[in-house]
């Protein structure tokens, strides 16, 4: 069964934690700190596998998580990093925070390889905590968590030219005449599963890739039938052709069917149904009627001049040439950057903002800030950048963090506690 959507869980590597520890040499009977930092946790990585074209792997195991980092060891030894987990997907897959759908990556184009989830910080050994007045510190900071997410892919095929229509009206014919494809191809209803690319390759060197999409069906929008499984796969198209069957084998109406297939775009994304869209009237060598009332005449009457139609035939091969070349025409004049789908989820940004607990309160001198919400910004925060430090002055404030300190009776110049961070409050 083909497989173009997997819903998964995924998680970045947590932070080994900080090592206690006390030279015990010989001859140096009192030493110092010596414990090592933490390693970093492993990153969760997606990266595109040019041999794939499908999910179906994710449909087997659905939880990955990147390792952890080691803790931190005697000597001032530091703690391995925990290694990577790099998942591969086909090129065209789409990554989605589950709840929101929001985008968190397009594995397309440019964007072969992509960090998504970042591991924990190793913790400090205890040699960091070392002061004039602390000397013996027993205190070695946790690793930090990593990040954990729930996401949906969904492949989306990439190709320039999407064959829409009802089932049975020969798109995978046509497909295979022109390109080389090799879809299988029987004269009975949803004999194509799964979309089915082909390069078509012209005379004078250009080319195009189309895409044959599943016949769809009335409330394919709505989740009816086989279509609304496929519709997400002309999303990256820049241009339409509607197959219809111009001589009426089945008894269907070709000037009704454009209508309806027209309507289903327009319900799934309004979007797609503004694309550049042709229409070939195929099965015209099965057309005995003559009279004004064929399909041929009717489509023409219709759709013309704002939509071309193209009389064709996918068994003779009649008129197919004059379409391609007026489709390879239209995509010179369209916009030739590759549909992308731009991030709207940022993990780093997003996660940090969950609505975990933490707690503000006054301990002698100091203003202690603490909970799991405040473990996972500083895990992967770089506070030593400038973009890292001003990413967690907004986070203070927007989290209300800083409402609560003044609501705790802070002052400026007064020192601030959080998982070994000390620093001194201004407003």
């Amino acid at each position: 069964m083909f497989a173009d959507r997997a819903k998964i869980s995924i998680k970045s590597g947590k932070g080994g934690d900080g090592h206690v520890s006390f030279r015990r040499e010989k001859y140096v009977p009192n030493g110092g700190p010596d414990g090592g930092d933490g390693g970093k946790g492993g990153d969760l990585i997606f990266a595109i596998d040019k041999g794939s074209n499908t999910l179906t792997d994710y449909r087997h195991k659905r939880k990955y998580a990147a390792e952890d980092g080691e803790q931190g060891g005697k000597r001032s030894r530091s703690g391995k990093s925990g290694q990577d987990l790099v998942l591969l997907v086909p090129e065209g897959t789409v990554i989605k925070e589950l709840q929101s759908g929001k985008v968190i990556a397009d594995m397309s184009g440019d964007n072969q390889r992509q960090t998504v989830l970042r591991g924990g910080r190793g913790g400090k050994g205890n040699q960091h905590f070392a002061t004039a007045t602390m000397q013996v510190p027993k205190y070695a900071q946790p690793g930090k968590p990593g990040m954990e997410l729930e996401i949906l892919l969904e492949l989306k095929v990439i190709a320039d030219v999407g064959l829409v229509g009802f089932p049975n009206v020969g798109k995978s014919t046509l497909l295979s005449r022109v390109s080389n494809a090799d879809p299988k191809i029987a004269n009975y209803h949803f004999t194509t599963l799964n979309p089915n690319l082909g390069v078509v390759d012209l005379d004078d060197g250009k080319g195009f890739v189309m895409a044959d999409i599943p016949g769809l069906i009335e409330g394919a929008s709505e989740g009816v039938g086989l279509g609304h499984e496929f519709l997400r796969h002309i999303e990256r198209t820049k241009l339409l052709i509607h197959v219809v069957d111009a001589a009426g084998i089945e008894g269907r109406d070709s000037v009704d069917d454009v209508y309806k297939i027209q309507s289903e775009l327009e319900a799934y994304n309004p979007q797609i149904a503004r694309l550049p869209q042709v229409i070939a009237a195929n099965k015209t060598d099965l057309i005995y009627d003559t009279s004004e009332d064929n399909g041929l005449t009717r489509l023409c009457q219709t759709f013309e001049p704002s939509m071309r139609i193209f009389p064709i035939s996918g068994a003779t091969g009649a008129g197919i040439k004059d379409l391609l070349y007026f489709v390879s025409n239209m995509l010179e004049e369209l916009d030739e950057e590759p549909v992308i789908f731009q991030q709207e989820y940022f993990p780093e940004d997003e996660i940090i903002y969950l609505e975990l607990p933490y707690t503000v309160e006054r301990v002698d001198e100091f203003f202690v800030v603490e909970g799991p919400k405040i473990e996972k910004m500083l895990g992967f925060t770089n506070l030593d950048s400038e973009k890292g430090f001003a990413f967690f002055q907004r986070f203070l404030k927007e989290s209300g963090i800083i409402d609560d300190l003044k609501d705790a009776g802070i002052e400026e110049g007064d020192t601030v506690k959080m998982y070994g961070l000390t620093f001194e409050y201004y407003d």
